[in-house]
């Protein structure tokens, strides 16, 4: 059994100081380490797949990122981890807890997935090790693991049996808030505008040192078709993750970052928002171009016309909401951004469709991923 600072000093020295993820009671030594430590930034997620998509994002302003979880939310970071961190070539620090372990009793509900936690990271080619036990071991587990994440840029994951790490006593220091003041633009207007007019209204708009990161599907290939900017990151799966992607960037760089999502895509991960809402990034936009429907599957309706996202935004702890459905008014939204911190939400009403003769990105994932490293960090 080891000591979190003894993880987390040579952890420090190779430079791995951002930190998320889901609590479980085996890593509880290690996440109230992180609380008690100034110089090491922890997020917590609302689910482990966001933690992947948030680290993602901190990786891309220049981190080097671990996310922590326990084995039976494996499950939902497979959708990131493959569409996300693989073709994106995005590498973090998995520290995955193993419940269930063959052999040592524990609840039924671990069973399981303690059997087959192993293979399901051999499924996803995810190198792993077992998080060291010793003192001995740490700095040869964790150098092993970093070679092997610049070597090949993809994630490496320590299961961590019970009893790995002991509890020192450390706990959470109480945060403290600051006073939250919310303010609700409600601009209306008699119709609704393309997704295409959306898109140049931002661009219009936005500065060339803003950081822009565009949900999967029509979004993004309309995006790159009409302006590809190498401050433009695509998503082309890990649907749902672009609001976490935005805020792992925003928390971690000065530059604005605006998040184009879509009413399907933030439905599907909805615990993003209140995570936003939590953390606060003064130069955090999230745009949410609503259409009703999954327009690059064939157009199926979603749930959204029952859904307020403006008040969602807010209830969440967002500065600010807006609502629109012209060009003007998405504009002046757009505009207000620049004279109060965020959070901010704009949520806009968009017609189902595309452009025609709508392309794919030219530009492989992997490079989308380079280029915004270096325009963020250089």
């Amino acid at each position: 059994m080891i000591l979190a600072d003894e993880f987390f000093q040579p952890a420090r020295q190779m430079g791995f100081n951002f930190i998320s993820g889901v609590p479980c009671s085996f890593l509880t030594p290690l996440i109230n380490f992180v609380l008690s430590e100034k110089d090491l930034k922890y997020v917590g997620a609302t689910n482990e797949g966001e933690a992947i998509a948030i680290s993602a994002g901190a990786w891309l302003a220049g981190r080097k990122p671990i996310v922590m979880c326990q084995n039976s939310g494996l499950g939902n970071t497979v959708n990131p981890l493959t569409s996300l961190n693989y073709p994106f070539k995005i590498p973090c620090l998995l520290i995955v807890t193993w419940r269930g372990q063959p052999g040592i009793k524990d609840e039924p509900q671990h069973n399981l997935m303690g059997e087959i936690t192993p293979n399901i990271l051999d499924l996803m080619n995810i190198e792993h090790r077992i998080f060291p036990k010793y003192s001995s071991d740490i700095s040869k587990t964790l150098k092993e693991a970093d070679e092997y994440m610049e070597r090949n840029s993809l994630p490496f994951a320590l299961i961590m049996e019970k009893n790995s790490v002991q509890d020192d006593g450390l706990f959470q220091k109480p945060t403290n808030f600051s006073e939250r003041t919310y303010e609700q633009n409600i601009l209306e207007g008699e119709s609704f505008l393309s997704r295409e007019t959306a898109l140049r209204a931002v661009l219009e708009l936005i500065s060339q040192s803003t950081v822009l990161v565009a949900t999967t599907g029509k979004t993004g290939r309309e995006l790159f078709t009409i302006d590809d900017r190498p401050q433009n990151f695509y998503m082309v799966g890990s649907m749902g993750c672009a609001s976490a992607i935005g805020l792992g960037v925003a928390i971690n760089t000065p530059k604005k970052v605006l998040v184009i999502d879509g009413d399907g895509a933030a439905l599907m991960k909805m615990g993003n928002m209140a995570t936003v809402g939590n953390y606060r990034p003064k130069n955090y936009i999230h745009i949410l171009l609503d259409n009703g429907v999954h327009d690059s599957t064939g157009g199926q309706n979603t749930v959204s016309k029952n859904i307020d996202f403006s008040n969602i935004a807010l209830a969440c702890g967002y500065s600010s909401a807006s609502f629109c459905n012209t060009v003007e008014n998405l504009k002046l939204a757009i505009e207000k951004t620049d004279y109060s911190d965020g959070p901010h939400m704009i949520h806009v009403k968009i017609l189902p469709g595309s452009l025609e003769k709508l392309g794919r990105p030219t530009v492989s994932p992997c490079d989308v991923a380079k280029r915004l490293k270096n325009f963020i960090t250089e």
